[in-house]
């Protein structure tokens, strides 16, 4: 994406691309959102043109859906107050469409909704989320889980939905991981729970394969408090990544039905 929009834009440096969710290797992205710096003069002379010239020269499993001049003080990143995951699972190998098997785990067992949704209400809230994620020196475990649940989308396809301030590495994994186990039978509705409480890894709960996973929607506030809430995640990361941004409302806003993944450019 750098390399490309050097050439779009006729940038004389390649710019920082920075992105609202940096999810683990083979995870998909609809919804990712990225920023970057350009000089003003570069992208006047390019705008008109560069959402049609980048689609011609990234790959074809990378798109840019919109690119704009992002509001001031918009920080892809930490300007971010939630973010939103699925995770789907085919629990019925006959009746598996092999061609979303890119995108789609395929579960050998039959999975109980309701048990999983039972055992995912236990996991809401802010919590320390250590039990379901790899340590990383000096980073906080504290996450504010804002939903957690599972559907039927169709007969044979099950759908988990996550929502939270923000992840700690394999988190979502871990914890879609450890919901199967519930929904398979192997492990009771109250076990994820007593996981969580734990606050160590448990070898019982798996962290499941990354095609399944996907990016859907990243949320962010009012223009107007793009700059503050940057500014306190910025803080927050450095002294307790994960926990709340002081002042801010326990449970940030939940997420809306679309789903974008713009580019946005901060002209300087």
């Amino acid at each position: 994406m750098e390399s490309a929009l050097v050439q779009v834009l006729r940038l004389p440096e390649t710019p920082s691309l920075t992105v609202a969710g940096r999810t683990d290797a083979g995870v998909h992205a609809r919804g990712q959102v990225a920023h970057c710096d350009l000089p003003a003069a570069c992208w006047a002379a390019g705008e008109a043109t560069a959402g049609r010239r980048l689609a011609r020269l990234l790959p074809p499993d990378v798109r840019v859906h919109r690119i704009f001049v992002a509001p001031a003080g918009f920080d892809a990143r930490f300007s971010a107050i939630w973010r939103r995951y699925a995770y789907r699972v085919c629990d019925d190998a006959a009746a598996a469409d092999p061609l979303a098997r890119g995108v789609t785990l395929w579960y050998r067992h039959q999975l109980d909704i309701e048990a999983m949704n039972e055992a995912a209400r236990a996991c809401l809230g802010e919590h320390d989320f250590a039990a379901f994620c790899r340590r990383r020196e000096r980073a906080s475990t504290v996450r504010a889980l804002l939903r957690l649940d599972w559907a039927r989308t169709a007969p044979s396809l099950a759908e988990a939905t996550v929502v939270a301030d923000a992840f700690c590495h394999n988190m979502v994994r871990a914890l879609v991981g450890a919901l199967l186990r519930v929904g398979d039978g192997s492990k009771p509705p109250g076990w994820p729970a007593q996981v969580l409480a734990a606050a160590v890894r448990d070898p019982g709960v798996p962290v499941l394969p990354p095609h399944g996973l996907c990016l859907e929607e990243v949320g962010y506030p009012p223009d107007a408090e793009l700059s503050v809430r940057a500014t306190e995640s910025r803080n927050l990361r450095g002294a307790n990544p994960g926990g709340r941004p002081p002042g801010a409302p326990r449970w940030p806003e939940g997420p809306r039905d679309s789903v974008t993944g713009p580019l946005a450019v901060d002209p300087g």
